[in-house]
């Protein structure tokens, strides 16, 4: 466990080696940060394989960085961090796999590209507020450059939203905290340390404190009605950065409202609970009519994401045992099946046939043309609607478990969200993969009657390579092994939650 943090400092340093590689090729740019993202892997394996899972933090680092402040550079790890950052480094060595392709400035794209990875391993593993914070903060600046610079579809626009959401939801985040800060007397910003002085602060306070806190880090979660900036970026994004945007990134505003909103304000909890519910129930179904209706192929997948987020949102507001571990293990299975779908819409289909339009893609004989990429997607997709035998069962079932334990009208309707889901993911999977015929009838808006045209037809397109293959073959087998044995998460997930400051969260919710 001791060396956990290196995944943090392996990430940095293989960014700056990726930007100087960069400038000898793109190759080396590639190995680079390839061996960069294996290393990070190698040291998570043993911590994970030798992991005694308890209740509570156990400390990694612990020093202090400005003292006056109380602000000390704490990492600690428990089950809950650690499914997460298992869930990084898969998603940090895919996602490179995925983008071998990378030519342009290759050395700025992987620096940045790790430099996010970094960001992210540091939130999972802070326990100190501040500290988590600084590293949030590292985490979104790559991200605008990513899209900004290797992105598609508006880009500048697609980076600008995501930026400015980011900021915004930041700035929220950081001004509960200073509140919660100042209210303790300003001692320090130790995750414990703040929940012992919040048993202090009049209802009203936690009630405030709570809404800012849990809406700043809601923002990146994606919850609805803050979700619009999502959809967008993802489109917006290289295969790897959406790939990272949904896999990791949305999970850092989860994981923010469930090691700080929730535990260090409890009374706040229990008072915005239903709220918190109803907008996640409001996002699960209307994310998923929105993707039922969408003509591009990547926004379907987009808006997908948003809607299964919704999921954790919901597992979150239930605050029981069984809903806050179904959403733990549900931001690990959708950071999987998400990457994944990104993979195949942005990586093996777009660049090959330079179109998502559905329509257009309704005329390509894809399952015969790429069969690889048609498989890859039919099993996402099975993933992705709560299949057996994929990791989107167990999480959503355990999810609605919980919630039906704390108001069953919750999980009705978080049930409807599911079959939306299915509805959706079978619509994209016919009309991409399996939809082409003799002729396609496209409408014209202007015309009376419906227009003919020819099938488009094709040769040949470039053949799957083997990284890609290989990524693939990760994510999915990660997520058939996780929903034929969810205990191997769950068994580090559960012990965590009966820690003093879980605990506390789930007291402070509905029973």
């Amino acid at each position: 466990m001791n060396a956990l943090p290196c995944t943090i400092y392996i990430s940095f340093a293989g960014a700056l080696l990726a930007l100087v590689a960069g400038a000898r090729s793109a190759a080396t740019a590639r190995v680079v940060a390839l061996i960069a993202a294996l290393t990070a892997v190698a040291v998570t394996v043993p911590a994970a394989m030798g992991f005694v899972p308890g209740p509570g933090l156990q400390t990694l680092v612990n020093h202090p960085w400005i003292p006056q402040l109380g602000i000390r550079y704490h990492l600690a790890a428990d089950g809950i961090s650690l499914t997460l950052v298992v869930l990084t480094g898969l998603a940090a060595v895919a996602g490179i796999l995925f983008s071998w392709n990378i030519e342009e400035r290759a050395g700025e794209f992987f620096a940045y590209y790790l430099a996010l990875i970094g960001g992210v391993y540091g939130v999972f593993l802070s326990a100190d507020a501040f500290t988590l914070f600084v590293f949030y903060e590292i985490a979104i600046v790559p991200k605008y450059f990513l899209i900004a610079n290797w992105g598609s579809t508006r880009r500048e626009y697609g980076a600008m939203k995501l930026a400015l959401y980011s900021f915004v939801g930041s700035a929220v985040m950081l001004a509960g905290l200073l509140w919660a800060f100042a209210a303790g007397g300003g001692k320090s910003f130790g995750l414990a340390e703040l929940a012992q002085a919040a048993t202090h602060f009049s209802r009203f306070e936690q009630i405030g404190m709570f809404a800012l806190v849990f809406t700043g880090f809601a923002v990146l979660a994606g919850m609805f009605p803050f979700h619009t900036w999502a959809p967008t970026g993802h489109v917006a994004a290289p295969t790897a950065a959406s790939m990272l945007l949904a896999g990791v990134v949305m999970k850092l505003g989860a994981y923010g409202c469930l090691r700080v909103a929730m535990p260090l304000f409890p009374v706040g909890l229990a008072y915005w609970q239903p709220y918190i519910a109803g907008l996640a129930i409001i996002g699960i179904i209307y994310a998923g009519l929105v993707a039922l209706v969408q003509q591009d192929f990547k926004f379907v997948i987009g808006y997908s994401s948003v809607s299964h987020m919704g999921f954790v949102i919901l597992g979150l507001a239930a605050a029981n045992p069984p809903a806050v571990a179904g959403a733990v293990l549900q931001m690990f299975s959708h950071g999987v099946i998400a990457g994944l779908l990104f993979a195949v819409v942005g990586r093996m289909v777009y660049e090959r046939t330079h179109t998502r339009q559905l329509a257009d893609l309704r005329a390509m004989p894809l399952h015969r043309l790429m069969p690889f990429a048609a498989l890859t997607f039919v099993l996402a997709g099975m993933a992705s609607m709560g299949m057996p035998g994929f990791s989107g069962f167990p999480a959503e079932l355990t999810i609605l478990i919980g919630a039906w334990k704390t108001q069953p009208g919750w999980a009705a309707l978080g049930g409807v969200g599911v079959l939306v889901a299915a509805a959706f993911t079978l619509r994209v999977i016919q009309v991409s993969f399996f939809g082409a015929t003799d002729k396609v009838e496209r409408v014209d808006p202007n015309a009376l009657e419906p227009v003919e045209v020819n099938r488009l037809h094709h040769d040949h397109f470039d053949p799957i390579t083997w990284p890609e293959r290989v990524g693939a073959m990760l994510l999915i087998g990660t997520s058939v092994y996780i929903g034929l044995k969810p205990d191997a998460l769950l068994d580090w997930i559960t012990p965590a939650l009966q820690s003093p400051l879980m605990q506390a969260a789930l007291r402070g919710g509905t029973p």
